[in-house]
């Protein structure tokens, strides 16, 4: 055995019929199993970004006043995602009844965040299509703030 890999390191005729034809289909089967360990592991980087970007827009918009909830929301998502994310579209959903609540009472606020990212974005370029994820994060109100 070792002979033969010596042989076929030193030889500079570069002939593949001393591969044996077990090592060719390895190699061959390995490359496209390595592909999706690689999709795996950039959609698991992705959906953990964009559930991180959930919580700060959620965080975020539970300490704005009222109306300018949704646009510090989607400022505070879009910072979250920096470049590890890049969303061909992003969408911020503000819910929860946390802003509408009188003083000393307890409530909510509620951000879901939709981003659609191009799947050659997560694996070997030129593959074509894109893929939703969708994560939603609550955040408590401070009952005691002013509104």
């Amino acid at each position: 055995m070792m002979r033969t890999i010596r042989r076929i390191l030193l030889d500079e005729r570069g002939d593949l019929e001393d591969l044996p034809p077990v090592t060719i289909m390895m190699i061959v089967a390995l490359i496209p199993i390595i592909g999706v360990v690689v999709f795996l592991g950039r959609y698991g980087l992705t959906d953990n970004s964009v559930q991180s970007a959930a919580f700060a827009a959620a965080r975020d918009a539970s300490m704005s006043r009222g109306t300018d909830a949704v646009p510090h929301a989607k400022e505070a998502a879009q910072l979250a995602l920096g470049d590890n994310v890049h969303c061909a579209s992003l969408d911020v959903a503000i819910g929860g009844n946390g802003l509408s609540t009188g003083l000393g009472q307890t409530g909510t606020v509620t951000a879901t965040i939709t981003c659609r990212i191009n799947t050659a974005d997560l694996s070997v370029p030129f593959i074509p299509g894109s893929m939703t994820i969708t994560k939603t994060a609550s955040s408590p109100v401070d009952p005691y703030r002013e509104r």
